[in-house]
């Protein structure tokens, strides 16, 4: 985990220290200006993409409508998912052609051979993501966990850092009777409403909401990253989309950094566009948009060459060793996973 460590200590202090120097070098074609089509000929009739309702630079690009403005002839559908493990689903149906999720998602989708590539890392995930718990339920730490029932959703990110997080404290789950509960996270607002749970670790929106609702943290993402448990969230291509329409791909990838830059130059526009997306207020959207480290394209460029299939490999050798999956491929089947070209 150490070389995971550097890196993801490396790229928190380079995003938040850059913020306010690329504010001054977003793209001359602005949102209301990109209005140029590809230069390919070669343009699908539709793209389908699946999404998460997740405070990222992809959510921002469809409320801004980027896609539909650099391609106006193509049908853009954008087809929303509660869980990694849903998207996969589709990609591996051929329903959709673009997905995101998260590390872990996509660590077992390679590892079960689905016909994607990862072409994007959004975002390092942080405090976006979090262990939240009732207030009356006098759990402090994760060791005043045992006898009580924590939901996540699992094969997440959540569930991922879950786990990890009992691990570094060196707790069993089944030894303290800790009773983890698999739900999406609309399951868990309305089981956390009915007091059928004690915490849960889960992502925003939702989170925020379980927060207002007599909720408090009790350990979050960035601190567990900080400990070399990693989490992103990453943006997936069906692999005959890709190898049909490559210029698409890399087109997306400009817009999706258009997005990114869009938000460090107008973080309150931003916001306000994503309140719609989330269901938060503007000031709500603003805060959860904060606790992820939103990466642009020159940021990626370090993970694709190295850390970003070593993060996948990991994640699926602690999968295996939590049952999870039953076996993970080599570190070089990871790495063939990553469209590196379009990040060179």
């Amino acid at each position: 985990m150490n070389l995971l460590k550097r890196n993801v200590l490396l790229i928190i202090l380079l995003a938040f220290t850059v913020s306010a120097a690329c504010s001054n070098q977003v793209s001359s074609n602005s949102a209301s200006e990109n209005k140029s089509t590809s230069s390919s000929e070669n343009v699908p009739e539709k793209i389908v993409i699946g999404y998460q309702a997740s405070p990222s630079g992809e959510l921002l690009a469809k409320a801004l409508g980027l896609l539909e403005k650099k391609y106006p002839d193509t049908k853009v559908e954008w087809v929303k998912f509660d869980a990694g493990r849903d998207v996969n689903n589709a990609i591996a149906s051929g329903s959709i052609n673009f997905g995101t999720v998260g590390t872990p998602p996509t660590s077992i989708g390679i590892a079960n051979k689905l016909p994607y590539s990862v072409y994007n890392l959004h975002d390092i995930i942080g405090e976006s993501e979090a262990l939240v718990v009732k207030d009356d339920t006098g759990i402090q730490s994760l060791h005043d966990l045992k006898g009580k029932k924590i939901a996540t959703t699992f094969s997440s990110t959540s569930h991922y850092s879950l786990l990890g997080a009992l691990k570094e404290e060196g707790l069993d789950p089944v030894k303290e009777n800790i009773t983890i509960l698999d739900m999406t996270p609309p399951d868990i607002y309305a089981a956390w409403q009915r007091g059928e749970i004690d915490g849960a670790y889960l992502w925003q929106p939702m989170l925020e909401k379980l927060n207002q609702d007599k909720g408090k943290v009790i350990v979050n993402s960035k601190e567990l990253a900080e400990k070399g448990v990693l989490t992103a969230e990453l943006g997936y291509v069906h692999n005959d989309f890709a190898k049909k329409y490559p210029e698409v791909v890399k087109d997306y990838v400009s817009v999706l950094d258009e997005a990114v830059k869009y938000y460090r130059d107008k973080p309150k526009e931003s916001a306000d566009l994503l309140s719609k997306e989330l269901g938060l207020s503007p000031e709500e959207s603003l805060k959860t948009m904060k606790q992820l480290i939103w990466l642009d394209a020159s940021q990626q460029k370090e993970y694709f060459s190295g850390p970003l299939a070593e993060t996948l490999k990991e994640t699926a050798d602690f999968l295996v060793e939590q049952k999870s999956i039953s076996s993970a491929p080599d570190l070089e089947v990871y790495q063939k996973s990553l469209l590196k070209e379009i990040h060179e």
